[in-house]
């Protein structure tokens, strides 16, 4: 029975990011261990991937000395648990979990790139995060970049070579699940509740940003955008995710903001994202930076109008004017300019919805990337018996 080892910096991303692949492995006769920070969305995710989860106590920040008690006992658990592969995901997980399995003899050491954080940076920290992709990258055996747009920027930034990288399918780290990001499956309960939540007016207009509300998702320029637009007074902006000040925080006066006008819902984090996409008139993601976007996927999936920033992820889905509108990442006057052309031609918006459903349903359905998984980890298996 092969064993698989899988690995993210938070429990949140197992639950958000992977959900379901854990699962998946153990159906195909696997052994699957999980390993994360602790947190408490664990016992739901052990309960609903059916796999054992192991607690390291990663920090998403720079803390050097926790850093290397993490390698340990990420090195000894492999080391007790002779894994056959390691796959990890996130930029903390990522770097200690392919240093410690390659420590720990590990044959086949995975790392699945959804964003690069060096992208957003300047200064000394572009270059110290940068090296952390190199070391990443260096003590993987392969390197899975979730959208091609990725791929092509690593060849071009000389972060590894294009021996070690591999696309998977067309992209995405996990697909979108039809069954739940699907008009016909939402529980009237869960409407009701989110409608009642955004309070819309008759005729609102609703403009549904999805993630947390840190500055590299854009959320200053999305409400500058919107409060300056001459659609406000007819428009709500609902803001689906929890202010995450620690890290990369959004200024004083966007949070003001937020909390005071009378146009704009900020909603911690919710289960039922598909309930406020139904809800919604045009889906905005603004972000700085990003891999392969899963909440485009399931605006797509549940035939949602969307305007995103130009950034390798984003334009790797969303072609202009064809499947969606496309703005230049941070720049809050054409993203006005897109918001107000969304309100007037909803009719054009719907059919770039339309053709963004039919791309999504015929390539990133859920199933169909965890077998593509699957058959790349049954690859790397065959390979490394021959090579033996």
């Amino acid at each position: 029975m092969p064993k698989l080892i899988r690995i993210t910096t938070v429990p949140l991303s197992l639950k958000l990011l992977l959900t379901g692949q854990m699962k998946f492995m153990k159906a195909q006769g696997w052994e699957v261990i999980m390993v994360s920070a602790d947190g408490r969305e664990i016992s739901q995710v052990v309960k609903s991937e059916g796999v054992r989860h192991e607690v390291v106590p990663f920090t998403r920040m720079i803390t050097p000395w926790n850093d290397l008690k993490c390698l340990w006992r990420l090195y000894q658990l492999f080391r007790s648990e002779k894994p056959d592969i390691v796959h990890t995901h996130t930029p903390k997980a990522g770097l200690l979990g392919m240093v410690a399995a390659n420590l720990a003899g590990v044959k086949i050491r995975l790392h699945t790139l959804a964003g690069i954080p060096a992208m957003a940076a300047e200064g000394r920290k572009k270059g110290l995060l940068e090296n952390v992709e190199k070391w990443t990258y260096a003590n993987a055996t392969e390197v899975w970049p979730n959208s091609q747009g990725l791929f092509k920027f690593v060849l071009k930034q000389g972060l590894t070579n294009e021996l070690k990288l591999k696309l998977i399918g067309q992209g995405s780290s996990n697909g979108v699940d039809l069954t739940k990001f699907n008009r016909a499956s939402l529980k009237e309960n869960h409407l009701v509740a989110a409608t009642m939540r955004i309070m819309p007016g008759e005729d609102d207009f609703i403009i549904l940003a999805v993630g947390r509300l840190v500055k590299d998702k854009g959320i200053e320029e999305l409400v500058s955008a919107f409060t300056n637009s001459k659609i406000v007074g007819m428009s709500k902006l609902v803001l689906l995710g929890e202010f995450e000040q620690q890290l990369n925080p959004i200024s004083q006066e966007t949070i003001q903001t937020i909390r005071e006008h009378p146009k704009i819902i900020q909603i911690d984090w919710t289960d039922h994202v598909p309930h406020y996409l139904a809800l919604a008139d045009v889906l905005v993601h603004a972000s700085h930076r990003e891999g392969f976007p899963n909440v485009l996927l399931e605006a797509g999936a549940m035939q949602v109008p969307v305007i995103c920033s130009d950034i390798i992820g984003n334009t790797d889905l969303i072609t202009q004017q064809k499947t969606g509108l496309i703005f230049p990442v941070k720049d809050a006057a054409v993203l006005r300019e897109a918001l107000e052309f969304a309100f007037v031609k909803r009719d054009k918006m719907a059919q770039y919805a339309e053709n963004l459903y039919h791309y999504v349903l015929s390539n990133f359905e859920r199933s169909r990337v965890h077998q593509e998984i699957f058959n790349n980890y049954q690859r790397l298996l065959k390979a490394a018996e021959m090579g033996e």
